[in-house]
This record gives structure tokens, sequence and C-alpha cells, in this order.
């Protein structure tokens, strides 16, 4: 039996992360809606540190920061307005970090996002954040259109349980594995561990 391969590994395309300070790093809805209530994710809080100590190398190493954050109707989910909606606390956005609302999972449509990655003249992306099916696969599937070489922390994303469409449920480790192996297949590299410096 053959070991399965990417199509990316087909094409023999170079999988190596990129050095973080030479790439723009994109945290993608890591906000408190994940932390409680019904959106809270099973595996946020080990996210939340690891995206923590990612964000740390990141201000260390130089790497251009930007913090998305889903922006829902007020007294809804993702309140911008409330605590629901703000992000988390040990991702604070420092001043100089550009913080960009969205409407749509995919952290481009219909923002400033691209725009502001094309101004810092890097092609090289890294995604951390929630939820790793949703608005971080939106992100990484358009990035490539845009013709960005992108790379998901894996251990900084989380996604939640969903039903299976039979009566039954995914869960959100099934989910989380599945959206990583789509998007190695051709959208992104997967960073796991420390394999982002």
């Amino acid at each position: 039996m053959t070991t399965a391969k990417t199509l990316l590994q087909l094409a023999g395309t170079d999988l190596t992360p990129p050095r973080l300070g030479d790439a723009c790093l994109v945290l993608i809805d890591i906000q408190n809606e994940y932390l409680a209530g019904p959106l809270a994710l099973p595996d946020a809080g080990a996210a939340v540190a690891r995206a923590t100590a990612l964000l740390v190398r990141a201000r260390e190493s130089g790497a251009a920061i930007f913090h998305i954050a889903h922006r829902g109707k007020p007294g809804s989910l993702f309140d911008r307005t409330a605590d629901r909606g703000a992000i988390v606390a040990p991702l604070t956005p420092r001043p100089g970090e550009p913080v960009i609302e969205k409407e749509l999972p995919n952290a481009f449509a219909g923002t400033d996002l691209l725009a502001q990655l094309a101004a810092t003249g890097r092609k090289e992306l890294v995604l951390a954040g929630f939820m790793t099916h949703m608005c971080v696969s939106s992100t990484a599937r358009a990035a490539l259109d845009l013709g960005f070489r992108t790379t998901v922390d894996a251990d900084s994303c989380a996604t939640r349980d969903l039903p299976d469409g039979h009566g039954g449920t995914l869960s959100a480790k099934i989910i989380h594995d599945v959206a990583l192996a789509e998007l190695s297949d051709r959208f992104a590299i997967i960073a796991r561990g420390d394999a982002l410096a």
C-alpha cells in the first residue's frame, strides 16, 4: 500500500514554512465568542495559548501582524460592542497592528485586507485562529487565488463539533483534522509544533 500524497507533494513544492520575520501573521477571529456560550470550541484554550506564543514570536521577529475580527449584529453573535465580540485578552492588538472587521468567512471579502497585505510587500502569510473549517479555510483558499503562499499554524487553530447529516455528530477534532488535510492538498503548508520561528 502506498502512502497518500498531497497535490503539493506530487508537484515537488517546497513545503518549508516561512521565517516569521518574512511573513504576515493573520490572526483570524480569536474572539471571546468562542470561549463560552453556543459557539464555545472544545480546544479553544489550547489554541489561544499556542496563538499567544506565536504572536510573541512574530512580534520579536518583525512579522507584519494583522488581527481579523468577525462583526455580527448588535446583541447577537460576534457583537463587537460587547465582550463576546472582543479579541481575547492575551492577543490584544498593539498600536500599529491593524484590526480588520469582516462579515463573511473569507477575511478578504468586503475588507481592505488585500490592500493592507500588499502594502507590506510580503507574499508569505501565516494564518491562525477560529474556526479551522470555516474562516481559516475560506481565507487560505482565497489567498491562493490572490497569489500568496500560505501556511496554517495547526496548533493555533480550533473548531467545533458539527452535525454529520445522518443524525449524529462529527467531533471537533475530526473536523479540524479534515479541514487541515484539505488545505494541505493544494492551498497551504500546515505547520505543527514549533515549525514557525
